[in-house]
């Protein structure tokens, strides 16, 4: 008796693909799976040979490199002899930048796994564009007419209530904004908002968008090219490491698009 892999019709070789946007592990589970029921099955030699064509014509159509054998088994971490309890932490998933984070937590007692922002119920849910992006809040940056120096700062509020807020303070000589008193120290004028205003991230109040104004204060901070408060900027590890690779950390969050008026 012969024993083959049997393949229905419709069968297509589409499996996650080596170029997409997905964690490395998950990549290569799927392609694990094929030679681990190759290896488990008593096949003999023409339909092992007909069975390994399949799976190297599967890893060529989804940009996989074919290499002889099943990709290695990765060897789990030592576990830490210690009566600590483990801790769960998940990050969202944006590209090796978040592997490049994760290595750092390897030989603690926090874990990690990796969820996606791109789920069935966001992708399904019909949100209502807002008719102005200034009507929005998030994290900004105020860039300096003259000098270009930046100042980057969040709100709860209207982004152009925010603004306003900047502009008043300079108006008045109130040093209680940082970027109104670069105005005033060096006697410079302020342009119109959309000049000056830079959008980087739509969001609600919380901790996510402290996270996010803190990446771009210390990235601001690591070109010395920033107006915010120095005290206010701590050593963060993690921040540095995305800082340092090649390319783009974090991609520019696109605001809603103004929808057009009736």
């Amino acid at each position: 008796m012969r024993i083959a892999i049997f393949r229905k019709p419709t069968f297509t070789d589409t499996t996650i693909s080596f170029t997409s946007n997905h964690l490395i592990q998950h990549k290569y589970a799927a392609v694990r799976y094929l030679y681990n029921r190759l290896e488990s099955y008593n096949l003999q030699q023409r339909e092992y040979q007909q069975e390994l064509n399949v799976i190297h014509n599967t890893l060529h159509n989804n940009s996989f490199p074919i290499k002889p054998h099943k990709p290695p088994t990765p060897n789990p971490d030592k576990q830490i002899t210690t009566h600590t309890t483990q801790k769960w932490a998940s990050f969202t998933y944006i590209g090796k930048e978040t592997s490049h984070i994760t290595n750092i937590f390897k030989r603690t007692v926090l874990r990690i796994t990796s969820r996606t922002a791109y789920t069935l119920a966001n992708l399904l849910t019909h949100k209502d564009r807002a008719h102005d992006k200034y009507s929005l809040l998030g994290v900004y940056k105020l860039n300096c007419p003259d000098c270009h120096k930046t100042y980057v700062g969040q709100t709860g509020r209207l982004l152009s209530t925010r603004y306003k807020e900047h502009k008043t303070a300079w108006r008045n000589h109130n040093t209680t904004s940082n970027f109104a008193q670069r105005l005033i120290e060096e006697a410079q004028s302020s342009d119109p908002m959309n000049k000056i205003m830079k959008i980087v991230h739509c969001y609600k109040k919380g901790a996510h968008l402290n996270t996010i104004e803190k990446f771009h204060t210390h990235t601001e901070s690591a070109k010395n090219f920033h107006l915010n408060d120095p005290q206010t900027i701590l050593p963060n590890a993690i921040f540095d490491t995305l800082i340092k690779t090649d390319q783009p950390t974090i991609k520019p969050y696109n605001c809603p698009t103004p929808s057009p008026r009736l």
